[in-house]
Parts: C-alpha cells; structure tokens; sequence
C-alpha cells in the first residue's frame, strides 16, 4: 500500500503548457521532452544500422519514442526518477533467469546408502 505524502513539492509537476495563447492538447512534464528527444536520434541510429538510409521524415521512429516515453513514465513517481525505472529495466533484460529445473529444491534419494552393522 502507498501512502500519499503530505507535501505539495511531490505534487508539483513542472509542465510546459505551450506558447501564450495556444497551449498544447496533453500536459507534459519536462523530463519527457527530454527523453524524448534523447530517444527519436536513438531510434533513428538503430533504424539505420538495418537499412543504411536516412528517411527525410522519421514517423516510425518518433512514433517508438512516443511508446517508449509513456511506458517509461508510467512507472515513473517521486520517489522513483526516470533514470532509476531505465536502470532497473536494463539490469534486468541483461540478467540471465534461471530456468525451474534449476530453481528447485533438491531431493535427497536414499538409493546408494547402505547399512552395515559393526560387531562389538
């Protein structure tokens, strides 16, 4: 359970609205422009590391960082930045799982023990 802090400053979203007089349809906080922006080149590296051209108008590409932007922000809060969730995301895509035959307990098989009895 999460308990919702007392402080305004956690609250506080710093949003860019748009230019006086028209403000844009969604309320974006800073930090997913930048990401944003760091993503579209990143996309468009990759994009041309298969095909070896540049397309004059990357739709794909800003189409997969408006994607990726939103479900990185999702888990995004307070307490919880946007550059620890990208972390957390990378360690755990690089660590190997561990397949259930090997998670289980081991079992003990009594089929080599032998009993003898020693004379006194």
């Amino acid at each position: 359970m999460r308990l919702r802090t007392d402080d305004d400053i956690y609250r506080a979203r710093l949003l860019y609205l748009g230019p006086p007089g028209y403000t844009l349809p969604v309320h974006l906080p800073y930090a997913q422009y930048g990401l944003f922006a760091v993503l579209v080149p990143f996309f468009m590296f990759i994009h041309y590391l298969f095909t070896m051209e540049i397309e004059i108008f990357p739709a794909w590409e800003i189409a997969l960082a408006m994607v990726t932007t939103s479900f990185i922000f999702r888990h995004v809060d307070p307490d919880r930045p946007a550059r620890i969730v990208i972390r957390t995301a990378l360690t755990d895509w690089r660590r190997r799982q561990e397949s259930s035959e090997e998670r289980r307990d081991p079992s003990l098989v009594a089929t080599k023990v032998r009993i003898r009895q020693e004379l006194l």
